[in-house]
């Protein structure tokens, strides 16, 4: 059978009761990348979203039923803001759904009165809280990417999203890795798919997308707080570093990127500076960026430097930090 005749005749009888009971009752549904919606917002719906803490997660569904026995059955214990139920190809569904409610009362009564509720003889459900992720991490940027080229790409990609922080990666060399945040899991499940999907590239790099996990992010966090953390990232400012004095090392880091410059026929770098904050504790932020004539992208971040350290301005002490990290993401320090 052609494609569309063999996934028309999969399941058929359920598919035109879902039909006619979605004509009987006005229930629009629409189906987009791989789920199909109810609500977001239902009919009528007046007012913001549902606070977090309101869409349950279900699992182990029938892949045989479709949302005219789910919605109902979800709705019988309170009022549902959406339903997303995830599809194959074939018109299955996928065995999993999500229901948001109006309040969290609603998610609370749905797994009390669901969770290995028997859908069928022998076929029991889950139901549970949603996590509700919403930070993805983008793994193997090139170098040479901006926070703003991120932002770009996301853009023409994907929808929602809220902050772009880019970080050294911590697991490949001589690149960057960025923590996007959504304003919703719905809008950042639709985006890992689309970036995993659509074999997007940045840099000519190919990226890695994965779900922020607890572990990575803790590993982000606590290298934020080393002593030499003034890494190049883009977005949010972060802590007041307690960083030592330089080493004659780190003092020649400016001297050591040029010349690296212009071992690799690259051209002069240019440093731009500005200093955005200063604290009662002597420390001043930086927002710096480093442009290579050679490179096809400038490096942009954010430095805290301390005020007052002898024979340097706060200026001088940007620079050497931006060069400093530009070597260590490049491999040359």
């Amino acid at each position: 059978l052609p494609p569309q005749m063999w996934t028309d005749s999969v399941n058929q009888a359920n598919k035109m009761a879902l039909i006619a009971w979605a004509k009987e009752t006005g229930v629009n549904l629409v189906q987009i990348n791989g789920q199909r919606r109810y609500g977001g917002p239902p009919p009528g719906w007046v007012g913001s979203p549902p606070p977090p803490g309101t869409e349950v997660f279900i699992g182990k569904l029938p892949q045989d039923i479709y949302e005219n026995v789910l919605i109902p059955l979800f709705q019988s214990v309170g009022k549902l803001y959406e339903f997303r139920l995830m599809m194959t190809f074939s018109g299955l569904n996928r065995g999993f759904a999500y229901a948001r409610y109006s309040n969290r009362r609603g998610a609370r009564e749905a797994i009390t009165t669901f969770h290995n509720f028997e859908m069928r003889k022998g076929c029991t459900i889950v139901v549970c809280k949603s996590t509700e992720k919403r930070e993805l991490s983008v793994d193997g940027l090139a170098a040479s990417v901006s926070q703003q080229d991120v932002e770009v790409m996301l853009r023409q990609v994907t929808d929602g999203v809220l902050s772009v922080t880019l970080y050294a990666s911590p697991c490949q060399k001589r690149s960057q890795l960025a923590v996007l945040k959504y304003s919703s899991h719905q809008t950042a499940a639709m985006a890992k798919k689309t970036l995993m999907e659509g074999n997007v590239r940045l840099g000519g790099m190919e990226m890695k997308v994965d779900w922020l996990k607890p572990d990575l992010k803790q590993k982000l966090q606590a290298f934020e707080e080393k002593p030499s953390s003034s890494r190049v990232h883009g977005g949010k400012s972060f802590g007041v570093p307690k960083q030592p004095p330089w080493s004659p090392e780190q003092h020649n880091a400016l001297e050591h990127l040029n010349a690296l410059c212009l071992q690799q026929y690259l051209g002069t770098p240019l440093f731009l500076t500005k200093c955005i904050q200063a604290n009662s504790n002597g420390w001043l932020q930086f927002w710096c960026r480093v442009v290579i004539p050679g490179c096809p992208m400038p490096f942009n971040g954010f430095t805290w430097v301390w005020r007052d350290r002898p024979g340097k301005s706060g200026h001088e002490e940007a620079k050497v930090a931006m060069a400093l990290q530009i070597l260590q993401m490049l491999g040359e320090s």
